[in-house]
C-alpha cells in the first residue's frame, strides 16, 4: 500500500504539472482506486486465508496467489491508463531533455561501460565485500544495467525506448534485492554508479569530441 500511495501521489503530482482535462483526470483517479481497492481486498482475503488456515494448504495458496494476481492486474491496467493519458504531455517533453545532450558515440559508450566495470572492482575490493561478480557493495548488475540503460537512453534519443531500458535496469536490480543478494542501500550505489559515470563520460566524449 505504501508503494502504491507514493505512486498515486507522483502521478497526482504530475497531472496537476501538465495540467491534463478534467475527463483524463477522471480516468487516472479511478485507475488509482482501482489499484487501491484491489490492494484492499487482497489484504482481506490474505487475512480471512490465515484465520481459517494457519497452516499451509494448497487451496490457501490459490486463494493468496490468486488475490495478488488481481492486483497485479489492476495496477497493469492502471498503468496502461496512465502511459495513454500521460505520453502525450511526458513524452515530447522528456525526448527534448535528451535531445539536449545528443547522441552518444558507441566509443564513449564501450568506455564508460568499461568504466563502470572497473570502478565496481574497484569499491568492491575496496570494502572488502563480496566477489566481482556476486555480493558486495555495490551492486554491479545494478551498476552495469543503469549504465547500458542511460547508453541507450542516449543512443537513441527515443523516449520510450530509454523508459523501457530503464524499467528493465530497475527489474534487474529489483531482482538482486528478491534474491537476497543485495541491499537496497548497495543496489541504489551501484545504480548512481552506473548511470552517473556514464553520464559525465559520455559528456566528456561529446565535449572533446
Amino acid at each position: 500500500m505504501r508503494i502504491h500511495f507514493i505512486a498515486a501521489i507522483a502521478v497526482l503530482l504530475a497531472v496537476l504539472f501538465l495540467k491534463v482535462s478534467p475527463l483524463e483526470f477522471a480516468l487516472l483517479a479511478l485507475s488509482i482506486l482501482s489499484v487501491l481497492c484491489a490492494e484492499m481486498f487482497n489484504t482481506a482475503v490474505e487475512a480471512v486465508v490465515d484465520l481459517v488456515s494457519p497452516g499451509y494448504h494448497p487451496l490457501a495458496k490459490i486463494a493468496k496467489d490468486t488475490a495478488a494476481g488481481a492486483v497485479l492486474i489492476a495496477a497493469c491496467g492502471a498503468a496502461i491508463m496512465g502511459y495513454l493519458i500521460l505520453a502525450k504531455y511526458v513524452m515530447p517533453r522528456y525526448g527534448e531533455v535528451l535531445g539536449m545532450f545528443g547522441s552518444a558515440s558507441d566509443m564513449g559508450t564501450v568506455v564508460s561501460v568499461l568504466i563502470v566495470v572497473i570502478i565496481v572492482v574497484i569499491v568492491k575490493s575496496a570494502t572488502g565485500t563480496g566477489t566481482p561478480l556476486h555480493g558486495g557493495i555495490p551492486s554491479g548488475h545494478a551498476a552495469v544495467a543503469f549504465s547500458v540503460a542511460t547508453a541507450v537512453s542516449f543512443n537513441t534519443c527515443d523516449p520510450l525506448i530509454s523508459l523501457l531500458c530503464l524499467s528493465l535496469a530497475v527489474m534487474v536490480s529489483h531482482s538482486r534485492l528478491l534474491m537476497k543478494i543485495h541491499t537496497m542501500r548497495e543496489v541504489l550505489f551501484g545504480a548512481c554508479i552506473g548511470a552517473g559515470v556514464t553520464l559525465l563520460v559520455l559528456l566528456l566524449f561529446k565535449l572533446y569530441a
